[in-house]
């Protein structure tokens, strides 16, 4: 062999040698942190012993005879699968994540500080009831248990190998109840409503007259899209779903004022994008078993592992010191099931949406602000924030008598004229009764018991749909919903006068809207608006999604009852819905337009589109490059980066309108001189522009282009996955796949216009409850039970996810221990 391929082949066999080495030793640290889930473990703290029972996806069953047993266990066989996810996540929720990753996350860490989200949780622990505080003091010490019998990084994951890289000091604390709480306030923050477009209008405000913002954001469409409540007012007092609204003669004239004093506004009165989620419920009348079915599939950002973890935890024998039999999803670092169902009722959540946060505009003058004509002095107080690796950061927090302020920390929040500072009121910076709630649903038999645990349903304010196997169905509209002295809470408002502030007590729990058993015979609820104010008067909120998922299920269900019984797989289909709800408004105006050349040829693919949007349809991939290419020319122009559409439903019934009006300024390019473009020179350009992307991207053969080649879904680890380093995002991440469905279609798939096609949320998980026989029940996880990379469960359940395949939802004990592969034994 020639000396040079000799001294190569010698170096190749070296590096050959060390990649082994280097790969056993990555198989040997992964493996090592991978769960015990057969035999026995000894639990100190344990009054008794404990079964825990797992399926080939890993989905554990736990069973204990005392409340206190199944929930240390909770902790324990959270901690054993999801331990990085939870450190990390109160690392986020309290604001230290610098002390992981370094100056890096510092302006996070300021944010989440000046909030102060864990001191409203550390607040709110002493308010909650004294079981609810034992059971998460049970769970951390299930925690804590197996933090203690594993102390060195390699036996916890792999994050924390790859962490001590980096910070090699750092331990992991003992858990808190306190951390469990904080986590709740981060669900809060998720589903916090409509404060984005707060900003967004007064950005927008900064270029464009308000009769031009308000275009952006047009009243909900009563006509066309059905409420979640079609029935009832409040009278008395309360909410009576079979009460009608009364007009009362000395209410009259104000009414009438106020509705003159609102013209210029209504005929673009505000409104919002939903954020996602679908639930319904169909009575037993439809259904084929005679009992009810339930549906839900909350939409989130995608997440690797999934934000939800499937478990069962069952009580051996119904006591009151042991009252549960309950299985759904949970959160890793929180006791107790979020969505799912106990023996006798089952329950769905969907972001209600309502209007829980304002920004008030404030005139601070050293350490005092202005409010109704006198200075008053700041509330004030330190944060140290450590950062790895660095010295330690001091930040002081203000606050004025509507909460922190926000400017510094939040670059889109920035005042503007008189006043000088934002600050933020969020009904969840105040201590209240979620984790009660979660702990009274879990054991709740009957609508009573429901409506009571729905009444401590604090933040954030969610749509709950209710079925029980003796065939009632339900909707209960909870949580913490404040009433303004005046305005509506669409624009950030004037702090100093006091005129905006928000009364001392929110919307009373019994005035919220509820129906049981309606005439319709289903609910649907997929963040439609609730009630129409033409019937009920408290304000919750403008800013609704607009009703284009909740009418294609509605529509659905009415044409499943006319061919027969729903079933399941009935069920599941509408889950699996792609039809985009916008197509038969956009595609005439597409095709009048005049159009020669290659796009005039990809045009044909509308004309005999079905409107769906599977992997493999071709229209489905032009018609969204096309809107995509609508949005972006008509309002990118207009609009200050920050305010410019992402897509969804609201900008469907913004470009609706436009497109009756062919001179509309939104229609103009303001960046081309000497040239005004009307609608159809805009939409011209955007056929044009989408064949010249899809080209580039896909190849010029048009028959070729799949939607599913352009809307593909990516699964990044929550921290260690966008660290910008390779091989250690290769080893976390998982994808890409093709996924089916878009935003705003019933399987709603998101993606941001302004980014591309990229998925950026998800229906997070599926779940059908059959009231008829619980364990013919059905649910999907996004990715899977383990948090541990390249184990068998963290992301089996992908594949079948993106399939819109279930998987069997066991609950009953022998069908649990009959799917059992692994049984683990803990022992007090």
């Amino acid at each position: 062999m020639p000396r040079p391929l000799r001294w190569f082949a010698r170096v190749l066999s070296v590096l050959v040698a060390l990649a082994l080495v280097l790969a056993g030793v990555l198989v040997y640290t992964v493996r090592k942190s991978f769960p015990q889930v057969d035999g026995s473990l000894r639990l100190p703290g344990l009054k008794g012993n404990v079964e825990i029972y797992r399926d080939k996806s890993g989905i554990p069953h736990i069973y204990a005879d005392t409340a206190a047993d199944l929930f240390m266990a909770q902790g324990f066989v959270h901690a054993q699968d999801r331990f990085y996810e939870m450190d990390f996540r109160r690392h986020l929720t309290s604001g230290r994540l610098s002390e992981l990753f370094g100056k890096a996350t510092v302006d996070n860490d300021k944010a989440i500080r000046t909030m102060g989200w864990r001191r409203v949780a550390e607040q709110e622990l002493p308010e909650l009831s004294q079981q609810t505080q034992d059971y998460l003091n049970a769970y951390a010490k299930g925690v804590n248990a197996w933090l203690t019998a594993n102390p060195n990084a390699s036996d916890r994951s792999l994050e924390y190998s790859i962490l001590k890289i980096q910070n090699g000091g750092y331990q992991p604390e003992k858990w808190t109840a306190a951390d469990s709480v904080a986590w709740l306030k981060a669900m809060a923050w998720d589903l916090r409503s409509n404060m984005e477009d707060e900003i967004d209008r007064a950005l927008a405000l900064t270029k464009l007259p308000k009769e031009r913002v308000e275009q952006l954001y047009p009243g909900y469409p009563y006509d066309r899209h059905s409420p979640i409540v079609a029935e009832g007012t409040i009278d008395q007092g309360r909410f009576d779903q079979h009460a009608e609204p009364r007009i009362r003669a000395s209410r009259v004239l104000s009414q009438a004022a106020r509705t003159l004093n609102a013209v210029p506004s209504t005929m673009g009165t505000e409104d919002r994008e939903g954020i996602g989620s679908n639930s319904w419920v169909v009575s037993g009348e439809y259904t084929k078993s005679g009992k009810p079915l339930l549906a839900n599939d909350p939409h989130l950002s995608p997440q690797m592992p999934s934000v939800w973890y499937q478990a069962g935890l069952h009580c051996r024998k119904i006591t009151e010191e042991c009252p549960y039999d309950v299985t759904g999803f949970t959160f890793s670092g929180v006791p107790g099931v979020v969505i799912g169902h106990t023996d006798k009722i089952a329950w769905g959540f969907t972001n209600l949406g309502p209007d829980v946060a304002d920004l008030f505009l404030e005139q601070v003058h050293g350490d005092t602000y202005l409010y109704k004509g006198q200075q008053v002095k700041l509330e004030t107080r330190q944060e140290q924030i450590k950062v790895a690796g660095g010295a330690p950061v001091t930040i002081t927090v203000k606050s004025t008598r509507h909460g922190p302020l926000i400017n510094e920390v939040m670059d889109d929040a920035q005042p503007s004229g008189e006043a000088n500072a934002v600050a933020l009121q969020w009904t969840a910076l105040a201590p209240g009764k979620t984790a009660d709630a979660v702990f009274a649903l879990n054991k709740a038999g009957d609508w009573g018991e429901f409506k009571a645990a729905a009444a401590l349903f604090d933040v954030p304010s969610q749509n709950l749909i209710y079925a029980d196997t003796t065939g009632q169905i339900g909707y209960q509209a909870p949580g913490r919903i404040p009433v303004r002295e005046a305005g509506d809470g669409t624009w950030p408002v004037p702090g100093w006068t006091g005129e905006y502030d928000w009364k001392t007590a929110p919307i009373p729990y019994d005035q919220l809207p509820s129906v049981e058993n309606p005439a319709d015979g289903f609910i649907v609820t997929a963040n439609n608006a609730v009630i129409d104010p033409k019937r009920y008067k408290p304000l919750l909120t403008k800013d609704w999604a607009h009703g284009y998922r909740s009418q294609r299920i509605r529509d659905r269900i009415k044409e499943a009852i006319k061919k027969g019984p729903i079933d399941a797989t009935t069920m599941s289909a509408i889950q699996q819905d792609t039809y985009n709800g916008f197509a038969e408004t956009l595609v005439p105006a597409l095709m009048r337009v005049d159009l020669a050349g290659p796009s005039g040829e990809a045009r044909q693919l509308l004309k005999t589109w079905d409107r769906t949007q599977g992997l493999d349809s071709t229209p489905a991939a032009y018609f969204n490059a096309v809107w995509r290419q609508v949005l972006m020319l008509t309002f990118n122009d207009d609009l200050p980066e920050g305010a410019r559409p992402a897509g969804g439903d609201r900008w469907y019934d913004v470009v609706g309108r436009l497109l009756d009006l062919p001179n509309d300024p939104f229609w103009d390019d303001v960046t081309t001189k000497n040239r005004k473009e009307t609608r159809d020179d805009i939409l011209r350009q955007a056929l044009a522009s989408a064949y010249q992307e899809l080209s580039d991207r896909l190849g010029p053969e048009v028959k070729s282009w799949r939607w599913g080649d352009l809307h593909q879904l990516e699964l990044v680890n929550g921290s260690l996955g966008t660290s910008g380093i390779g091989p250690v995002e290769a080893l976390l991440n998982r994808g890409p796949l093709a996924v089916a469905g878009s935003k705003d279609a019933v399987n709603a798939t998101g993606w941001n216009v302004q980014r591309g096609y990229d998925i950026t949320a998800v229906p997070s998980m599926r779940m059908i409850v059959d009231l008829s026989d619980l364990d013919k029940s059905q649910w999907i996880n996004l990715t899977g039970a383990s948090g541990h990379a390249f184990h068998d469960n963290y992301w089996d359940q992908t594949e079948a996810w993106a399939k819109g395949v279930l998987l069997p939802m066991y609950s009953k004990p022998e069908s649990i221990k009959k799917a059992a592969v692994h049984t683990l034994k803990l022992t007090p």
